[in-house]
């Protein structure tokens, strides 16, 4: 269900959206990136003859916090959307209601922040009705929260079981992903980073035999090395991971999918901006040397895996590209997916917190495909799970 799915005429559209924003001390938005995301489906609903209610969480308040109002995302969201909007002190009961059963198509209204009640997370029935009363169609426009089953994200559907629709941004989200998951162009590449296998595990075990080629930087790749018996000096390696790290090998083998590991890497004798480094092969790294890049042998090998892909899944650094001196391998990855984007056509996705930082640093999140807002939603999918937010809406 669309947008174009609905009738609007003269509705109030109650939208999730998510406005979990950075404040400075003066409690003003010091990143409105998720507010203009959110504009399109906004724009789309009041072009359409509706009103808009909007409801969101911020931050993890125990009860109400002044703090944590979303009245402070007020003035922002006014200038973005260049019309006033309207602040109802509660997200229920009389005050959300005084504002919202008065609305004109045209209006916009922003409600209370939903976790100043404990019966949002818990996914509470009861709640979920109180909120459905704001609105005479339900619209989810919230990725990045779609993994949670919360009463503004999943309960709240079944009050609306004709009237509930996937929000503009909630619907790209979903289709890049099928893009990748469903009907990938081949050949189809995932590069995973990070520091840690444990924190990809399962995502390694869904992927690995779904892609024709899979690179694996970062940290975690020093527990791959040392499991097929390299040496990795004081580089980051999970002991206890060991096993299920031949067991991805394996299954890539079985598999036929090409499985790309560092051959060289860039190390230093501290883990410190300032360090000493060195080049060494990656199965042979020395006692007192750490990994904290892929060294030049390797980011040729990477890059040229990524020309000659149609799809790309990218999730996680090459290395710690918070220090520019252990950034390049993860710059030139960046690049090279903005190059097969514009030369190849390729269809590149960019998704997890540190991805989307590194493509952002890098100056190339125009030059891809599409850069996800969902971090830890988007972990789930390609770990293989169903998300609640979306299954209430396709139910």
């Amino acid at each position: 269900m669309t947008l174009n799915d609905l009738d609007l005429t003269g509705k109030r559209a109650l939208v999730r959206v998510d406005f979990n924003v950075p404040f400075n001390d003066a409690h003003e938005v010091t990143d409105d990136t998720r507010i203009r995301r959110a504009i399109p489906t906004i724009q789309a609903l009041l072009d359409g003859g509706a009103s808009v209610v909007l409801m969101s969480h911020l931050g993890r308040p125990k009860g109400p916090s002044a703090e944590l109002s979303l009245k402070h995302v007020v003035p922002t969201l006014s200038s973005l959307l260049g019309r006033p909007v309207q602040f109802a002190e509660d997200c229920v009961g009389d005050k959300a209601l005084d504002v919202t059963q008065a609305l004109k198509p045209g209006d916009v209204a922003l409600l209370e922040n939903l976790r100043f009640h404990d019966e949002e997370k818990a996914g509470d029935e009861f709640f979920a009705g109180q909120l459905a009363e704001s609105g005479d169609v339900y619209v989810n426009d919230a990725f990045g929260t779609a993994h949670r089953a919360h009463a503004s994200t999943a309960v709240i559907a079944k009050f609306f079981p004709e009237d509930k629709a996937f929000g503009l941004l909630m619907q790209s989200e979903v289709e890049a992903l099928n893009k990748v998951l469903a009907t990938p162009a081949q050949p189809l590449l995932a590069i995973i980073g990070g520091a840690k296998v444990s924190s990809k595990l399962s995502i390694l075990e869904n992927l690995v035999d779904r892609v024709d080629k899979l690179i694996v930087g970062g940290g975690m790749a020093y527990t791959f090395v040392k499991a097929q018996g390299g040496e990795v000096g004081t580089s980051l390696v999970e002991d206890d991971m060991l096993d299920k790290a031949r067991a991805i090998l394996a299954k890539a083998e079985a598999a036929g999918t090409e499985f790309l590991l560092p051959s060289d890497t860039l190390c230093a004798d501290a883990f410190a901006a300032d360090a000493n480094t060195a080049i060494h092969a990656t199965h042979a790294i020395p006692d007192e040397w750490m990994g904290l890049d892929i060294g030049p042998e390797t980011r040729t090998r990477f890059v040229q895996a990524v020309m000659e892909s149609r799809t790309i899944l990218w999730n996680g650094p090459m290395g710690v590209f918070e220090m520019d001196v252990f950034a390049g391998g993860t710059n030139d990855v960046a690049a090279a997916l903005a190059e097969v984007t514009a030369q190849q056509g390729a269809f590149t996705l960019i998704g997890g917190g540190d991805s989307v930082a590194a493509i952002n640093k890098a100056g190339l999140a125009d030059a891809v495909s599409y850069v996800s807002t969902g971090g830890g939603a988007m972990l789930e999918v390609l770990e293989g799970r169903i998300l609640p937010g979306i299954a209430a809406i396709e139910a």
